[in-house]
């Protein structure tokens, strides 16, 4: 999961060196990631090209990209859209975060150092001001900082692209939901996660990452249920 700052809304820029269709891609999915695109919501060439200052071509292959990811789903009659979460949908993505994402944090505990620690707990710090602050925003960058920045020394490639997958296919319910409610009332396990990396106690960190999902899924759940 690329640690992407808040570049979801901006144009597309002349001091960055990666390849156009790598730029497209990268900031279509922070868009999906942070909730900027919303369920339902549908996108088309000509407007991203217009809304990203971008060519067709490296935009079609974005987009290409992304249903292979499954942030989003190709409708028929060259439709393109977010995709609507159902119960069922959720369900199966609260399994598989929980399956991949507690092995991320299992390895993980083995690998961080204190300074490594440090780090993490510093930009769980920052996130308890956005909450504090009603940031949804800066919630949402955080709180997929946090993870991403735990999961990355796991040294597992393959769970880790698994579960960028996964959030790609919440992130948009999640924005919904933080807009609805705040972020006043938002649970996470993110202490007791540190608190567990911090005894090298790799179970307990595995557990806290399951109830940390399975709290956060729970207000996805709950809103799905909501007209």
């Amino acid at each position: 999961m690329d640690l992407i700052k808040n570049k979801a809304t901006t144009s597309l820029t002349e001091t960055d060196k990666r390849p156009a269709h790598a730029q497209v891609y990268q900031t279509l999915k922070a868009q999906i990631l942070f909730g900027d695109l919303v369920p339902g919501q549908a996108v088309t060439i000509q407007g991203l090209t217009g809304s990203l200052e971008a060519g067709m071509t490296p935009v079609r292959e974005a987009i290409r990209r992304l249903i292979s990811d499954g942030a989003l789903v190709f409708q028929g009659n060259r439709r393109v859209s977010v995709p609507l979460l159902s119960d069922a949908d959720v369900e199966q993505v609260i399994f598989a975060r929980k399956s991949v994402e507690s092995e991320l944090s299992r390895r993980a505990a083995a690998n961080l150092s204190p300074k490594e620690i440090d780090q993490i707990e510093k930009i769980d710090q920052m996130l308890d001001r956005t909450i504090a602050d009603g940031d949804v925003g800066g919630y949402l960058r955080l709180n997929h900082a946090f993870h991403e920045t735990l999961y990355a020394h796991a040294e597992a490639p393959i769970l880790f692209d698994l579960a960028e997958r996964l959030w790609l296919r919440f992130g948009p319910s999640l924005r919904v939901v933080c807009g609805r409610f705040g972020t006043q009332n938002l649970p996470d396990r993110h202490k007791d996660i540190i608190s567990a990396l911090r005894a090298k106690d790799a179970e307990a960190a595995a557990l806290a990452t399951v109830q940390d999902i399975e709290q956060g899924m729970e207000l996805i759940t709950g809103s799905l249920s909501q007209p």
